[in-house]
């Protein structure tokens, strides 16, 4: 009967085995809220939808998508799943081969918290996705901090040279912007937008 914090409603979820359930309920929700409002689909590039590592692993969540974006009749291509680095090195063929075949029919992949993770520059080489979102303990110094700009810069240049866009996390202010802007990365998140 209380509300709880995400990141403690996430770890409970994950203890009991019930985050596969709260992914298909997230992914339904967000579906079904997609189909309801068509006039905010069209308006829209993409919508991102978080999944778990529960998610790449499971065999049935595959044609549970399929089957959820042929019911509601959306265009793939609109809709973008975010996954972690930990996520997706944590059982990479099963990742890799899940995130093909979603690819195959339309949809898009985001590596999440990059820069934060093990071996981040072979995941990029590994991985089949279309966007890299630069971790934000890069992104929230990087006016004051030459080291964070550094990292940001080579992150942003390494995914461009490989075909993949950027998204920085953590743009809280127009001084931040401006100098991601002045990098050129590709999107921005966070409250200064």
């Amino acid at each position: 009967g209380e509300d709880l914090p995400p990141s403690e409603f996430v770890q409970a979820a994950e203890r009991y085995n019930r985050m596969l359930a709260v992914d298909r309920w997230v992914v339904d929700s967000a579906l079904h809220w997609l189909k309801d409002n068509p006039e905010k689909l069209a308006r829209i590039g993409m919508l991102s939808i978080n999944l778990s590592g529960h998610s790449l692993a499971d065999a049935q969540m595959m044609s549970y998508l399929f089957d959820r974006l042929l019911e509601y009749g959306l265009p793939p291509e609109k809709i973008c799943f975010e996954i972690t680095e930990t996520t997706a090195i944590g059982n990479l063929p099963d990742a890799v081969d899940f995130m093909r075949e979603m690819k195959k029919a339309g949809c898009r992949f985001t590596l999440d918290d990059f820069g934060a993770g093990h071996s981040t520059y072979s995941n990029l080489k590994n991985l089949p996705i279309d966007f890299v979102k630069i971790d934000g303990s890069f992104v929230r110094n990087i006016v004051t901090d030459e080291n964070d700009y550094a990292m940001v810069r080579s992150i942003n240049d390494l995914a461009h040279y490989m075909g993949i866009q950027t998204i920085a996390e953590h743009v809280e202010d127009e001084a931040i912007l401006a100098r991601l802007a002045g990098i050129g990365v590709d999107y921005a998140q966070g409250y200064g937008i």
